[in-house]
C-alpha cells in the first residue's frame, strides 16, 4: 500500500494510525506529525497538488477532501488513481469517515478504537456553553466567518453555543450583520482563529472596537477544524475555553 494524503488534518489521523511506511507523500501544510513534514516527500499544496511527483510516488491510495482540495485536482487525480474523497461537515461525518479509512488503509480495529474514545470524549463534554451565541473569525481584510454546513459549525454547537451567523458556509461578517434584523443583538463571543489567517493578540483590540460587549477569544484553528485524531483534544479544550481559562 502506497499512500498519498491532501488533508493535513487526515495526515496526523494517518500516523495515529501507524501507517509509517505506507504513508508515502503529503502536502506541504501537513504539518503534523513533525517528522513527516520534515521527510516525506511533498506533493505540492492542497489547492494546487504537483501531479508529476504524485506519479513518481506511485500511489495505491490518495485521500483527498471536497473542501480542502480543489475540484478539478481531484476529478484529474480520479481519472488515474483510487481516490478516497472525504466530505465532513458534521461530527457523524467525521466518524464515519475516519471508520471509512481505517477499512480502507487496513487498520480497522485501530480506527474503531481512536473513533470510540473520541466519542466519549465528546459525550462527557455538552452543552457547556449554555445557549451563548459566537462568530468565528476566519480572515481578516476583508473579516469572514464561519457558518452553518460546516465542521467548526458543528464542533461549537455541540458544546451548546449558538453560531450568530445564519449563512451557510464562510460568507464576509459585513454580509452576516446586515442579515440581523436587529443591528444591537451582537454575539457573546468572538473566537478569532489561529488559522487560516493567523489572529494574534495584536487583532483583539481592533476586533473589540467593532464588538464592544462581546468576549473576544483567540482560539486554536487546528483544535477547531482539524478532524481525525486531534478531535480527542477538543471537549478538555472548549471546556477551559468557555471555562474563561484562555
Amino acid at each position: 500500500m502506497r499512500i498519498v494524503s491532501l488533508v493535513p488534518s487526515l495526515t496526523e489521523y494517518l500516523w495515529a494510525l501507524g501507517l509509517e511506511q505506507e504513508v508515502v507523500g503529503i502536502t506541504k501544510f501537513c504539518i503534523h506529525p513533525k517528522a513527516w513534514w520534515q521527510h516525506k516527500t511533498r506533493v505540492g499544496g492542497t489547492k494546487k497538488v504537483n501531479f508529476k511527483t504524485i506519479e513518481t510516488l506511485q500511489p495505491t491510495l490518495i485521500i483527498a477532501n471536497k473542501e480542502e482540495n480543489t475540484k478539478e485536482d481531484i476529478e484529474q487525480l480520479q481519472l488515474k488513481y483510487d481516490v478516497l474523497l472525504t466530505d465532513i461537515t458534521s461530527l457523524e461525518e467525521a466518524y464515519r469517515y475516519l471508520l471509512e479509512i481505517g477499512r480502507k488503509v487496513q487498520r480497522e480495529e485501530k480506527s474503531m478504537s481512536l473513533v470510540n474514545q473520541i466519542q466519549a470524549k465528546f459525550q462527557s463534554v455538552v452543552k457547556i456553553g449554555q445557549g451563548s451565541s459566537f462568530l468565528y473569525l476566519i480572515w481578516k481584510d476583508p473579516y469572514f466567518v464561519v457558518g452553518p454546513q460546516t465542521y467548526i459549525h458543528a464542533l461549537l454547537t455541540h458544546f451548546g453555543l449558538v453560531n450568530f451567523c445564519e449563512i451557510e458556509r464562510y460568507p464576509a461578517l459585513e454580509q452576516v450583520l446586515n442579515n440581523k434584523d436587529n443591528q444591537s443583538i451582537l454575539p457573546d463571543y468572538i473566537f478569532l482563529s489561529s488559522e487560516p489567517f493567523p489572529f494574534e493578540a495584536k487583532h483583539l483590540e481592533e476586533v473589540q472596537v467593532l464588538f464592544p460587549n462581546s468576549k473576544i477569544v483567540l482560539i486554536d484553528g487546528e483544535i477547531c477544524s482539524w478532524y481525525g485524531s486531534r478531535m480527542r483534544k477538543a471537549p478538555s479544550y472548549f471546556k477551559d475555553v468557555l471555562q474563561g481559562a484562555f
